[in-house]
C-alpha cells in the first residue's frame, strides 16, 4: 500500500512537515475552492501541485499529489436537471487536464445532497482519555429530521422509540445546541466550496422526491457511461466513494452502501477504470457489509483505500456509531490489510501497473495537542498519525510472511 494523507491545501492546520515527520509518501487533495460543475483549470492544478511539492520556504517536499478527492459530481447531475449536460462535460475535461498533469486516480462520490452525516464533531471518547470523534447519533438525527428541519413525514421513518427519545431530546436542547447540530449535520465535505444552508436542504430534497433508488442508480450509471470511457481512454482510474453512512436519511435514495451495489455499478459499466473506494469506515458502519470479504472478492477493481473504524451502538442496519481507533473498532483491520497485500501480490504477478495501492488513514480521533489544533472535523494530524502507524505495523508485520504472503 501507497501510505498517503488527505490535505486540504495551505490553509490546512497540518503541514507538509508534520506530514512527512508521519511518514506519508504521497497527497490525496482536490481543488476545493473550485465551484461544483467548473472545470478544473491546467493552471490551477498545476498551482496545487507547486503547494504539495514545496515547503512553504521554497525548498522541495519530495511529495506530489497522487489522488484526487473529490472530484465533485454536481447536484445537477444526480438529478439530470438543469446544467447538468454542461457539467457532465465540464467533467470530461477536467479529467483531461489531471490526466496530463500526471494525475491517475480520481475519488467521487454520489450521495445526495448531504456528502456525509454526523451529528456530533467533537463528542467525547468513551474510557476518560479527553480524547474526541466525530459520531452519528440516531435519536440525534430524529430530532434534526423531524423537528429543526421539519421534513415532511420525517416521523415515520423512524421507530416509534426513537421518535419518542428525539422529543425528549430535542426539548433539552436550547437555541444555540440546536443551531450546532443543524451545523453538524449540514457542514457537508470538508474544505468544500459549497455550504447548505436548511433552506438549502429542504429545497434539493423536495427535487428528490421524485427520485427513487433504482432511478438515482440510473442516473449513476448514465454518468459512469460518459465518463469512465474517457477515463479509460486516458489511463485514469475512477473511484466511487461509498454513501456514509451507508443507510437511508432525510428520505433520499442511497445506491452506494452495500457490496451488492458496487457490484451493480462495476458490472454495468464493466470497464477497468470504474473502480471503488473502499472505505472501511462508512461500509463499517453497517452491520451486513463484510469489508476484507469485499476486498477479496472485488479487489481488483479497488482503486483505493480508505483505513478506518467505527464502533456500531447496535446490531441495526440503521443506528448510532462513532469513529473508533484504527485497530480497535468492528472491523477486523487485521484481516482486511491481509486481504489487501493478497490483491497487491495477485497484481503484481499479473503485471498490473496498479499493483500498489494508495492507502489513507481516514480520520482520525483528537488526541493530545490536536484538541487545541481547530483542524478540519475528522482530521487531525496526531490521531491520524496514530492510525497511520498503526496500520503501517500491520502491512509489516503480514508482509514478514506471519499470514504467508509472500512479498
Amino acid at each position: 500500500m501507497k501510505q498517503t494523507w488527505r490535505w486540504f491545501g495551505p490553509d490546512d492546520q497540518v503541514s507538509l512537515a508534520a506530514m512527512l515527520q508521519a511518514g506519508v509518501q504521497g497527497v490525496v487533495t482536490a481543488l476545493h475552492h473550485v465551484p461544483t460543475g467548473d472545470i478544473w483549470s491546467p493552471e490551477e492544478i498545476a498551482r496545487r501541485q507547486r503547494d504539495i511539492s514545496h515547503h512553504s520556504d521554497g525548498t522541495l517536499s519530495g511529495l506530489q499529489w497522487d489522488v484526487v478527492e473529490s472530484l465533485p459530481v454536481s447536484e445537477d447531475i444526480k438529478k439530470q436537471k438543469g446544467q447538468w449536460r454542461a457539467h457532465l462535460e465540464n467533467y470530461k475535461v477536467s479529467l483531461g487536464h489531471l490526466a496530463k498533469a500526471g494525475i491517475e486516480t480520481i475519488c467521487y462520490n454520489f450521495m445526495p445532497v448531504l456528502d456525509w452525516t454526523r451529528t456530533d464533531l467533537k463528542w467525547l471518547v468513551p474510557g476518560g482519555s479527553g480524547a474526541t470523534c466525530m459520531r452519528f447519533d440516531f435519536t440525534d438525527f430524529a430530532a434534526f429530521d423531524i423537528f429543526i428541519l421539519q421534513r415532511k413525514g420525517a416521523e415515520q421513518d423512524f421507530p416509534e422509540e426513537v421518535v419518542s427519545a428525539a422529543k425528549t431530546r430535542i426539548s433539552a436542547m436550547n437555541e444555540a445546541a440546536q443551531q450546532a447540530l443543524a451545523q453538524n449535520i449540514v457542514c457537508g465535505l470538508p474544505g468544500a466550496a459549497e455550504h447548505f444552508t436548511l433552506e438549502d436542504v429542504r429545497d434539493h430534497l423536495a427535487e428528490y422526491d421524485a427520485i427513487s433508488a433504482q432511478q438515482l442508480r440510473q442516473h449513476f450509471i448514465d454518468f459512469l457511461s460518459e465518463v469512465v470511457p474517457v477515463a479509460d481512454e486516458l489511463g485514469l482510474r475512477m473511484c466511487c466513494h461509498p454513501d456514509d453512512p451507508p443507510f437511508g436519511l432525510l428520505g433520499l435514495p442511497r445506491v452506494m452502501s452495500t457490496e451488492a451495489d458496487y457490484r451493480a455499478i462495476v458490472t454495468a459499466v464493466d470497464i477497468p477504470a470504474n473502480g471503488i473506494t473502499l472505505c472501511s469506515g462508512s461500509l463499517g458502519a453497517r452491520p451486513d457489509n463484510d469489508l476484507p470479504g469485499m476486498m477479496r472478492r472485488l479487489g481488483d477493481r479497488v482503486h483505493f483505500l480508505h483505513l478506518r473504524n467505527v464502533i456500531r451502538d447496535t446490531p441495526a442496519i440503521g443506528g448510532s456509531f462513532y469513529e473508533a481507533e484504527h485497530l480497535g473498532g468492528d472491523t477486523d483491520m487485521v484481516d482486511l490489510i491481509a486481504a489487501v497485500l493478497e490483491e497487491e501480490a495477485r497484481r503484481k504477478k499479473a503485471g498490473r501497473k496498479d499493483h500498489v495501492i494508495p492507502m489513507r488513514p481516514d480520520h482520525g480521533q483528537d488526541i493530545l495537542d490536536d484538541l487545541g489544533r481547530n483542524a478540519q472535523p475528522g482530521y487531525p494530524a496526531i490521531g491520524r498519525l496514530k492510525g497511520l502507524a498503526e496500520l503501517r505495523g500491520v502491512e509489516m508485520a503480514l508482509s514478514h510472511n506471519v499470514a504467508g504472503i509472500a512479498r
